[in-house]
């Protein structure tokens, strides 16, 4: 398989996630009228979505360094399809809740090993332009979603949108069946014992720089988490638009994202990657600082409201795949246990953000730009706290 065919089937696999949290966010609303909840109880199906791939994620990759990339990919795929048919068939709420949590604990698998994938193929800025590669093209999945959900809601409800994921899944299973390759040899897989999985992710969260830097891609993201769990109110509630205008928020922060992407490709063989995230970190605070400025000052409209936040994923877009390669880079031989809780940390601090930070903010385009101001500052803070450090030799790094 050629990298370009293999950049997009990677995508595809770490679009399910999106798909998963945005296709059914203009369903809200209905939602909570169709089993009589209130909106913040709909919003636990997304935070409890998140806190269950957050948890799984830890094992994806461990298990992917046992059993081999394919395997693990092909079952994950294989129970998300039964959750989302199980979603859009749904006769309660607890059952949806339910639902939700098993789309969760099977939709991350393909972001995780397809890291992996990588990182046993390539190395250096060719790996880095790989992740940047299928950021961008996977960056797609965030801005269609909830346009594509608006309209399927609708037209036909919103038990459509988790009746798209099942056909999504299925698709997907039977393209990775034919096409997605196995890239651990059999003689590089590490032994399936709890115990030793136990000890290697304790060697991992003891090493001060892995641990810093890790924590620093995850708060990254806290800014456009943010905004994603918000999706919901900001659009209809603060910008006063309809069920079916929620490309006004998702198409700019997704074109930032795979603008980003597209330039952190370029710049790996030309720029060393610390330049290119400096320049990526940049992006993120002028447009923290736009932001709190524009919503200390005006009422919220489009497009001005939602600029700030295609600027900020451009940034995350640029600096975060130049951090991923240095951080996993730290653990040559467990990329999966690295990718595993990089995943694990991103998805924390979304599940936390969805959970209690967002609703917290609901209402409010300057306290979701202090939000975002948060975000940006601990991001930097751990990744200056992790370049001060010395890096510790892979052998006292934890290992095997």
């Amino acid at each position: 398989m050629t990298n370009r065919y293999l950049t997009f089937l990677l995508a595809g696999l770490a679009m399910v996630g999106p798909f998963a949290i945005d296709t059914y966010l203009p369903s809200f609303h209905n939602i909570a009228r169709e089993f009589a909840v209130s909106d913040v109880m709909v919003q636990q199906t997304l935070s409890a979505y998140l806190l269950a791939q957050a948890v799984m994620s830890l094992f994806y990759g461990t298990l992917s360094d046992s059993l081999g990339r394919r395997p693990v990919v092909l079952g994950a795929l294989v129970l998300f399809v039964l959750a989302s048919f199980g979603a859009a068939l749904a006769p309660s709420f607890g059952w949806l809740l339910a639902y939700r949590v098993l789309q969760g604990l099977s939709a991350g698998a393909g972001m995780v090993v397809g890291q992996a994938i990588v990182r046993d193929q390539f190395h250096g800025a060719e790996a880095q332009r790989m992740i940047a590669g299928i950021m961008m093209v996977f960056g797609i999945a965030p801005a269609v979603a909830p346009v594509l959900g608006g309209y399927l809601n609708a037209h036909l409800g919103w038990r459509a949108n988790f009746g798209f994921l099942t056909l999504f899944g299925v698709g997907l299973f039977f393209l990775c069946l034919r096409m997605l390759p196995e890239s651990l040899a059999p003689q590089q897989r590490q032994p399936l014992h709890l115990g030793t999985i136990v000890r290697n992710y304790v060697r991992a969260v003891r090493h001060p720089k892995f641990l810093l830097g890790t924590l620093a891609t995850g708060a990254a993201f806290v800014g456009f988490a943010l905004y994603i769990a918000s999706a919901a109110n900001f659009v209809v509630e603060v910008l006063h638009l309809p069920e079916t205008a929620f490309a006004w928020l998702f198409v700019p922060m997704i074109s930032g994202m795979v603008l980003g992407s597209a330039i952190s490709g370029r710049l790996a063989h030309r720029f060393s990657s610390a330049s290119t995230i400096r320049l990526g970190q940049l992006m993120m605070v002028l447009a923290a600082l736009a932001n709190l400025a524009y919503t200390a000052s005006f009422a919220p409209t489009v497009p001005w409201a939602v600029l700030p936040a295609m600027l900020y994923t451009f940034g995350v877009a640029l600096s975060v795949p130049a951090m991923s390669v240095i951080v996993q880079g730290l653990f040559p031989t467990m990329r999966g246990l690295a990718a595993s809780l990089q995943s694990f940390v991103q998805m924390m601090a979304f599940a936390l953000v969805a959970g209690l930070l967002a609703p917290l903010l609901f209402g409010s385009a300057f306290k979701l730009a202090l939000g975002m101001a948060g975000g940006v500052s601990l991001s930097l803070l751990f990744w200056r706290l992790s370049m001060a450090m010395d890096e510790t030799p892979a052998h006292e790094g934890g290992e095997p």
